[in-house]
């Protein structure tokens, strides 16, 4: 199917599932806004998501995904490991969440053939998400880069930390830089993109944003290389760049890496690894290693976990990990299969990144901005749909006169 035959509504719903995963906790904003409100706004977005997508695809049409086949197989251990409320109602709540989320993304993968289509509606989202960010902080630079942050860049006018910011940011700009280089846009419109999403970035002093963006457009470019003189100009100057920013502004880039914080503190990944410790030594019965624990908000005894496959094996078990995993190598796989192209390359740096942050961010078990990303991978690596062939009507048929029906005249 032809990207351009996709309805605009689905850029519509599109946006609806990322403002649902943008969340309802962070920094305090300019207007208070009850959490409450948050909620009802982002569960009412899915729904209207879910309800929009349903409309546009009423007849059920979907593509075959490995990917969103096993989206659908989590919900198993989730539904089971949250049915003895032992996490509370919500976990039944997030369950419900996620098979929403999840039955969203099966409507439309009706329009996943393998085009930049869900690319360019990612970047719009999360362009208008970080539109809002840049706003606030002309309103309020205060509430924008409060101390409790250590005057690291919020969200003033819905609440947004840090890494959700340089996350939204990174991703962008990584496939913007790709689109330029796959020659699907113009560089004037990539830079008003790039150029705002990177100061951002910058102010959010994210490390795992910055290196996730890093790696993911290394893999991306290196893909790109054999086939593309673009890329292999890209490339080649951004090492020289790379090499000339290491030796010149060297001291700049580890303080800036650092935060100000101790070696200690920075060794322990900011008192992460003191969780992950406490996680994994506390005392488990064998169905909640296999099952978990329940869909919660991604803690520990009140911390974040910060770790997506400890959050995983928290909530959704061995069970969950081993499903998580072999999302990644379904993907992977699919896309080491595929010959180089643009849309291989995005694909690339969305999985590339997502894997890089899962190590200190949480989301790959639950309704997250992370499965947007890795749903955007999974529509770029889809097969296009193949066309349904030209019917040749028959030849038309000659008149014979009547005298000339018999088959001998006498």
């Amino acid at each position: 199917m032809d990207a351009d035959r996709t309805p605009k509504p689905v850029g519509t719903v599109w946006g609806l599932l990322v403002l649902n995963t943008l969340g309802s906790t962070g920094a305090e904003t300019v207007v208070p806004l009850p959490r409450s409100l948050i909620q009802m706004v982002t569960m009412g977005a899915l729904v209207a998501a879910f309800s929009l997508a349903l409309v546009l695809n009423v007849r059920l049409r979907v593509r075959a995904s490995a990917f969103l086949f096993l989206l659908t197989l989590l919900l198993v251990p989730s539904v089971i490991a949250s049915a003895d409320l032992q996490s509370g109602f919500g976990a039944l709540f997030r369950c419900a969440r996620l098979a929403l989320f999840v039955g969203t993304l099966w409507l439309l993968s009706r329009w996943w053939d393998g085009g930049v289509t869900f690319v360019r509606h990612h970047i719009r989202m999360y362009f208008l998400v970080l539109c809002t960010v840049a706003a606030g902080a002309l309103v309020s630079p205060g509430a924008a880069m409060p101390d409790l942050y250590g005057g690291r860049l919020v969200g003033a006018l819905w609440p947004l930390t840090p890494p959700q910011i340089g996350q939204y940011a990174a991703v962008i700009i990584g496939l913007a830089v790709l689109l330029v280089l796959g020659g699907r846009t113009d560089r004037r419109s990539a830079a008003l993109v790039i150029v705002p999403s990177l100061v951002l970035l910058m102010l959010t002093h994210t490390r795992t944003a910055t290196l996730g963006l890093l790696v993911g457009l290394t893999l991306a470019i290196g893909s790109l290389t054999l086939t593309s003189a673009a890329a292999r100009r890209f490339f080649s100057w951004a090492v020289l760049c790379a090499a000339v920013a290491a030796v010149v502004f060297a001291s700049a880039l580890q303080e800036w890496f650092l935060r100000g914080q101790s070696e200690e503190n920075f060794s322990n990944l900011t008192g992460r690894a003191k969780v992950w410790d406490a996680l994994l030594a506390a005392p488990r019965t064998t169905g909640e290693k296999v099952f978990g624990m329940g869909l919660g908000d991604k803690s520990f005894d009140g911390l974040p976990i910060d770790n997506s496959w400890l959050a995983v094996y928290h909530e959704q078990g061995l069970i969950g990990v081993g499903l998580v995993v072999a999302v990644f190598v379904a993907l992977g796989g699919v896309a080491l299969l595929r010959p180089p192209s643009l849309a291989r390359a995005c694909a690339i740096f969305l999985i590339g990144y997502c894997a890089l942050a899962s190590y200190t961010e949480a989301g790959l078990g639950d309704a997250s901005p992370y499965l947007l990303h890795l749903a955007v991978a999974a529509s770029l690596l889809a097969q296009p749909a193949a066309a349904a062939p030209l019917s040749v009507p028959d030849p038309p048929r000659r008149r014979v006169p009547r005298w000339a029906r018999t088959s001998e005249v006498t």
